[in-house]
């Protein structure tokens, strides 16, 4: 047998294992949603980063850098600067303010945190939660299928289905930590990949190779007001870092917020070494592989581990593909369950539901949201990357400066992130309709419509709240004690 079918295989049983090992510590809903807010600085840095950068990290980005050039590395800086001001600014205050108001999931900690009395952020929050993500699982389905099909000349619905199987396998079983602790080995496993495959081509280029075709110009289009309109537009990505579930769960699980600066260095190497090498496969690829049809560029990593990597590391650089793809898969999967379990189950129908019988749903509603992602993987309508794009952008745009008042404006209402929320997400996806997305990418008139929408709303709706105004205060002097 092929050594890497070997590699590849015992990497899918080891993730199944790992998910009926965690099963058995999943003693609470707060175990199997949040891992009981008691990870250390590894695993919330490396599965934080892990789940953030997805199958669109090895697959997605390269192939747009090997379309487009090294316009698009913009990308990458700008999602550089997302994440580091995300773990500087958001990361402390939202893992003591969250476990202030006792929230498992971003919509009840928009409820509780402005005491909404009409539960209309809860739901709201809830069901954007729902639809952009089971958009973003089903790209990650997406690269699956493309990723077996390559692999193994597999038909392309039936690498959908496996790989749907196997996430579902021990996403189910051991909840939030198995998805995390297979994040920090995973992580590790796109790392080493990301280093070594484009060292190896660039190594195999083959003489008289274009090389001039991996210029590192960063403004290929010169300084006209177009070229830093497209400029804008990519590194605009950053913004939706602050409105991302799957990361900021992570910030709410972390043990202790004294242990943030170790588990920002950690993730901050992990990122920029990460998008480096990312973006440079892109490059190389484009005098190595010349006449690739346009529907195969975003195969370019797969295409370096096939032709320059050893069988037993090539078996191994293709699963850390897959660990890409899985790792933020599973992530979105348990937000959402976690949102339909905590905000709509037992919300509105079981309010007294046991920890056990919370914990079932949760696993029920994990399997009905894989299912549709998966029917929607089955006939895609965009690539890994424009998929991507689109979820990320509708997070970005509803949540981002809702999160970002919530943790710095002391005057912030329901009334005024409810208006927020709502125009943000409506500007985006109208912006995204009518294809002005073509010069501008549709998180940032998202985005900006929502943060005016809500300081104009909070000179109308003031917060007199005593008691949200002193739980606000309390929460900015904790974290300020524990910076000491």
């Amino acid at each position: 047998m092929n050594p890497m079918y070997i590699t590849f295989g015992v990497y899918l049983i080891g993730m199944i294992v790992v998910g009926a090992v965690f099963c058995k510590k999943n003693q609470t809903v707060d175990d199997y949603l949040i891992g009981g807010r008691g990870l250390g600085s590894w695993v919330t840095a490396l599965s934080a980063q892990a789940s953030d950068m997805s199958g669109w990290l090895l697959m997605g980005l390269p192939g747009a850098i090997y379309i487009a050039g090294a316009g698009d590395v913009w990308v990458a800086i700008g999602l550089l600067l997302g994440t580091l001001l995300n773990w500087l600014f958001i990361a402390p205050r939202l893992r003591v303010y969250t476990e202030k108001c006792n929230s498992l999931t971003l919509s009840s900690f928009f409820a509780q945190r402005f005491r909404d009395p009409t539960n209309l952020l809860r739901i709201v929050s809830a069901i954007v939660v729902l639809i952009f993500f089971t958009i973003y699982a089903a790209s990650g389905l997406v690269a699956t299928g493309k990723l077996f099909n390559s692999m193994f000349g597999m038909k392309y619905e039936y690498a959908v289905l496996i790989g749907t199987a196997v996430i579902l396998l021990y996403t189910t079983m051991g909840g939030y930590l198995a998805v995390c602790w297979t994040d920090l080995f995973q992580g590790a496993l796109m790392f080493f990949a990301l280093i070594i495959v484009p060292i190896l081509a660039y190594i195999n280029l083959p003489a008289g190779a274009d090389t001039a075709k991996m210029s590192l110009n960063l403004f290929p289009d010169g300084f006209g007001p177009m070229a830093w309109v497209a400029i804008v537009s990519c590194a605009v990505w950053g913004l939706g870092y602050c409105g991302q579930p799957h990361i900021l769960v992570r910030f709410m699980s972390i043990k202790n917020i004294k242990l943030l600066p170790r588990t920002i260095t950690i993730a901050m190497i992990w990122v920029v070494i990460s998008l480096m090498a990312a973006a440079a496969v892109g490059l190389i690829a484009r005098p190595l592989f010349t006449d690739l049809p346009k529907g195969d560029s975003e195969k370019v990593f797969i295409f370096m581990i096939n032709d320059f990597c050893w069988s037993w590391f090539a078996g191994l650089f293709l699963a850390a593909i897959l660990a890409a793809i899985m790792s933020t898969i599973d992530s979105q999967l348990l937000v959402s369950s976690s949102t339909l379990t905590s905000d709509f189950y037992q919300r509105i129908f079981r309010r007294n539901a046991s920890s056990k019988e919370l914990m079932h749903v949760s696993r029920g509603f994990v399997i009905l949201i894989t299912i549709i992602a998966c029917a929607l993987a089955l006939f895609p309508f965009d690539t890994i990357f424009n998929i991507v794009k689109f979820a990320w952008g509708g997070f970005g745009a509803a949540f981002g400066p809702v999160v970002i008042m919530a943790l710095y404006s002391r005057r912030t209402t329901w009334q005024s992130a409810f208006g927020g929320m709502v125009l943000g997400t409506i500007v985006m996806v109208v912006w995204y309709i009518l294809g002005l997305n073509k010069y501008m990418y549709e998180i940032l008139p998202g985005f900006v419509a929502n943060w005016i929408t809500i300081v104009i709303l909070n000179r109308v709706f003031a917060q007199k709240d005593e008691a949200i105004l002193n739980e606000y205060d309390a929460v900015i002097a904790e974290v300020k004690d524990a910076s000491k």
